[in-house]
């Protein structure tokens, strides 16, 4: 009688061992396939990463604030570029409060004043600046000036105009 209930026992623990590996291997299968998955979405979001990470790179190529040698330019007349960004974004923006709307942007008021909305600068000379009256919309290239006394000047360039 105890020999059977021992072969019982033993039938019983080969079962249950057969079961527990077989559970094993597909819980093992389905996590290795979960972090194969995981991995490719990994690599994808890094390749995404650099992707926009050249993007942003290329926008920056003309940029102040990037450009070593505007920076260079603006130490030697004693200024921060960050400074003379500042001064010339507020000058700017300062026209718009003109009666008849901003004088650096060349077009005539038919449908009320033209306002400077957005600057960008692109070096230690350039800006370009996108400009509306309320229904039409442009965008005019300025070059800005710092004198011997830091004294600014600012001359619309050339001028866009949208349909």
């Amino acid at each position: 009688m105890k020999s059977r209930i021992y072969m019982y026992l033993f039938f019983f623990s080969i079962l249950l061992v057969l079961f527990m590996y077989v559970n094993q291997s597909s819980i093992f299968e389905r996590q290795t396939a979960i972090i194969t998955s995981l991995e490719q979405k990994n690599q994808n979001f890094k390749d995404s990463i650099a992707a926009q990470n050249q993007q942003i790179s290329e926008l920056l190529y003309f940029d102040l604030l990037t450009n070593d040698a505007a920076r260079t330019y603006f130490e030697r007349l004693g200024m921060e570029a960050e400074d003379a960004a500042t001064l010339v974004r507020e000058r700017i923006y300062e026209y718009n409060l003109t009666k008849g709307g901003n004088p650096l942007v060349p077009f005539a008021n038919a449908n009320g004043q033209w306002r400077i909305n957005r600057v960008k600068f692109l070096n230690h000379r350039w800006v370009i600046a996108d400009c509306s009256d309320g229904k039409s919309w442009g965008e005019i290239w300025i070059e800005y000036f710092f004198d011997q006394d830091g004294a600014l000047d600012l001359t619309t360039q050339s001028s866009v105009l949208y349909p």
